[in-house]
Formats: structure tokens, C-alpha cells, sequence
């Protein structure tokens, strides 16, 4: 008998987010309207995806300034590396020893720039 292939799901299951926020949480966390903050969504600005029949956003990705800063070039370079908004979520979720938890935790500090690179390199 031949070894199994290794596959994508031997991976470590990624986290999850520490918390999910509606559009309505959204809006409101951000002091916009709810059509800017969809507005955002379709733009690539923000990702939602849906969790018990809502649309809704991990809640670390709007904590602060700085992730919504860098999310939508971290969006936009691993939609082009063909990842649809599950994968995102997934990827920005997995767990990484060399950053302080995930991509997703690594957004809102130092190492912001580092995820870019990370996410980019999946491009190719």
C-alpha cells in the first residue's frame, strides 16, 4: 500500500477569531454607516464572512486603526493568490509560531509588515 498524500488539511486547524461582529457592531465600533462599512466590504477594504446566517467580521480586524490600515492590501494580495473569503479568514487565522499568535494578531502590531510579505509570497 502506498503512503497517503499529505494535503492542506494536515495543516494545524487554524484559531478562531476571538470574536465575530455583525455589520450593525461594525458601523457603530467605527462611527459609520452601515452602508459605508458594506461599502468597505465590497470595496475589499474589510472581509465578512457568514457565521450563523449573518454576514460577520472577526473583531480583532476592526479593534484598531492600524489593522484596518494594513487589511486591505493583505485582502487584495491573497485574493490574487487565489483565496476566496474562508481562506482569508483561515489563513489569517492560522496559528504561527514566529509571530506573536496569527497574521491576524500580527496586523494590529510591529510585525504588520512581515504579514504583507508573508501574503505576498503566496502570490508566486
Amino acid at each position: 500500500m502506498s503512503e497517503p498524500i499529505s494535503t492542506a488539511t494536515d495543516r494545524p486547524a487554524a484559531a478562531a477569531p476571538e470574536g465575530w461582529l455583525t455589520l450593525p457592531d461594525v458601523a457603530e465600533l467605527l462611527d459609520l454607516p452601515i452602508t459605508r462599512v458594506h461599502r468597505m466590504i465590497r470595496e475589499g477594504q474589510m472581509i465578512a464572512v457568514p457565521r450563523d446566517g449573518v454576514r460577520r467580521v472577526p473583531a480583532e480586524l476592526v479593534a484598531n486603526r492600524t489593522v484596518l490600515k494594513h487589511l486591505p492590501g493583505i485582502l487584495t494580495l491573497l485574493r490574487d493568490a487565489g483565496y476566496d473569503d474562508e481562506e482569508i479568514v483561515g489563513w489569517l487565522y492560522q496559528p504561527d509560531e514566529t509571530l506573536p499568535g496569527t497574521p491576524a494578531v500580527a496586523l494590529g502590531g510591529d510585525r504588520a509588515r512581515e504579514v504583507k510579505r508573508r501574503a505576498q509570497a503566496l502570490g508566486f
